[in-house]
């Protein structure tokens, strides 16, 4: 009788499933134990045999050979199958030998303890000469789930609310919570870069002694879709009823990576090929909640004219149905004036607002060339670059940009020092400026700042609302945003939650 006639039913259809799921050169790993509270033990264990091969298969001891399940093997199986190292996990009701002499994993993993033991797994791996390894890992997995932390979830008590401004422009935060609420209503077109941004966290291992040169070792890499693709994920997440994104890619797995988060997030996506550049790609090298590297990888020449045709119809047929455009520019190519100005006059002929920021690599970018937007939300630096101005004060700064560009409204970010907000002259032919500072205290990443204040002003704007409001509301999305790493989607749930806050204002 061989083995397989023996397995339980459930390990056989384990083995099939991973025989699905695994590629045919995918080396397959093998753990099996109790796990009853997941604990850091096990999480060094499971990212030890995760390294071991390609796809890593964990079998749960069921209850009835359990020699010490504390906890039902239901709730312990959901602990390991949400570990991000697992590829397959389920109960194992079969001593693991046979378990393992069916499915021939290339490599049995167990723990460093039972390296001195009798291990029965032992000459079922011998028969098909698999490998028996024993290992623990090592003491950096303990940060992992800390830094998942971080980048999921938001600190909401870090986030403070000035009283005074809301008084001085007359608003209330239900009528934030309104405004909301009718962003469900919009639809919302998206143009300029496409970048995915890549962290990698690293353990830092010391100074070399060759060289005054820091050494990490990598521990734990995550993508997330940037530049012009998370302001349309954003404005989705946020409620927006549609949103198209146009843009320019290259014809490579990046580009692929991107259509399917933006597809996840049910952004209508629509990426022209440029087979001239590769998509854009930025990594950034982390330790300790700290930058220490980025690096970019990138082209930076003007798309073609034939490109620019492809891009212009497209935008066209989304014009149809928008309700406002976001231009979302970082100078490297994809948006050449010529472009910018055929979809402007677009916008203009179809009474569609405008909106946009344009973000500059060194000394290159000229945030004005946007003419007759209903926003523009450039950084102290990219607002003096564009005028080539860095003695006149920040209300003359962002005067004479609104004029340059023809703009209803400036707000000049200034980083840990929050927002400048300057609409057009008022009747009175005065000016109005106001500042925001920073409304999260303890920011984890600003890397997001920008986009989310840019996406929901816009979208607050779009409805109706004042400069204010929708500054304020903008800001607290931004200050939601830094509260954790990386780029990922604001949902309206989470800004919810904010805006509804009971605590004090300051």
């Amino acid at each position: 009788m061989s083995s397989s006639q023996m397995l339980h039913p459930e390990s056989t259809a384990a083995i099939q499933a991973v025989r699905t799921k695994a590629a045919a050169r995918q080396r397959v790993v093998f753990v099996s134990g109790n796990f009853n509270i997941v604990h850091p033990g096990h999480l060094r264990l499971l990212r030890f045999a995760s390294e071991c091969g390609d796809f890593l298969v964990v079998g749960v001891l069921s209850d009835s050979i359990s020699s010490n399940a504390q906890l039902s093997e239901n709730t312990r199986l959901e602990g390991v199958a949400a570990i991000s190292w697992v590829n397959h996990a389920f109960i194992l009701r079969d001593s693991p030998e046979l378990l393992i002499e069916e499915l021939r994993p290339a490599v049995v993993v167990k723990g460093k303890e039972h390296e001195n033991r009798n291990n029965p797994e032992l000459a079922a791996v011998q028969s098909y000469a698999g490998r028996l390894l024993f290992g623990s890992g090592d003491t950096t997995f303990s940060s992992l789930e800390l830094l998942r932390n971080e980048t999921e979830l938001i600190n909401h008590s870090s986030i403070i609310r000035p009283r005074q401004f809301i008084e001085r422009h007359g608003f209330t935060m239900s009528a934030l919570a309104s405004a909301l609420e009718q962003m469900r209503s919009l639809k919302v077109c998206v143009i300029g870069d496409t970048i995915v941004d890549e962290y990698i966290q690293c353990d830092p291992l010391g100074m070399s002694r060759e060289d005054p040169t820091i050494v990490v070792t990598p521990i734990l890499t995550e993508r997330f879709i940037g530049g012009a693709a998370i302001v349309a994920a954003h404005a989705r997440s946020l409620g927006a009823q549609s949103v198209d994104f146009i843009s320019v890619s290259g014809d490579d797995d990046m580009a692929q990576y991107v259509v399917g988060m933006l597809d996840s997030d049910r952004v209508r996506t629509s990426l022209i090929r440029d087979h001239d550049r590769p998509t854009t790609l930025k990594q950034r090298y982390r330790a300790g909640n700290k930058t220490l590297l980025r690096v970019s990888h990138l082209r930076q020449h003007k798309i073609s004219r034939a490109l620019q045709q492809q891009a212009l119809d497209r935008v066209r047929e989304s014009l149809n149905r928008a309700d406002l455009v976001i231009f979302s520019d970082f100078n490297y190519g994809v948006l050449p004036q010529e472009l910018v100005d055929e979809i402007t006059e677009e916008c203009r002929q179809r009474d569609i607002m405008i909106f946009a920021d344009s973000q500059s690599s060194s000394q290159i970018g000229d945030v004005s060339r946007f003419k007759n937007a209903a926003l523009l939300t450039p950084t102290e630096r990219e607002a003096r670059i564009a005028l080539g101005n860095y003695e006149d004060g920040l209300v003359v700064i962002a005067e004479k940009l609104r004029e340059r560009a023809e703009a209803d409204n400036i707000v000049i970010t200034l980083g840990a020092e929050g927002i400048l907000i300057h609409p057009k002259v008022t009747e009175k032919g005065q000016w109005l400026t106001d500042r925001l500072p920073a409304l999260n205290t303890a920011p984890k990443d600003s890397a997001g700042a920008g986009d989310c204040l840019l996406v929901c002003t816009a979208m607050a704007l779009a409805l109706g609302r004042s400069i204010w409001e929708s500054a304020y509301l903008g800001s607290l999305a931004a200050a939601c945003q830094v509260g954790r790493i990386g780029n990922i989607p604001l949902s309206a749930a989470e800004l919810l939650v904010e805006i509804n806050k009971s605590s004090d204002y300051v």
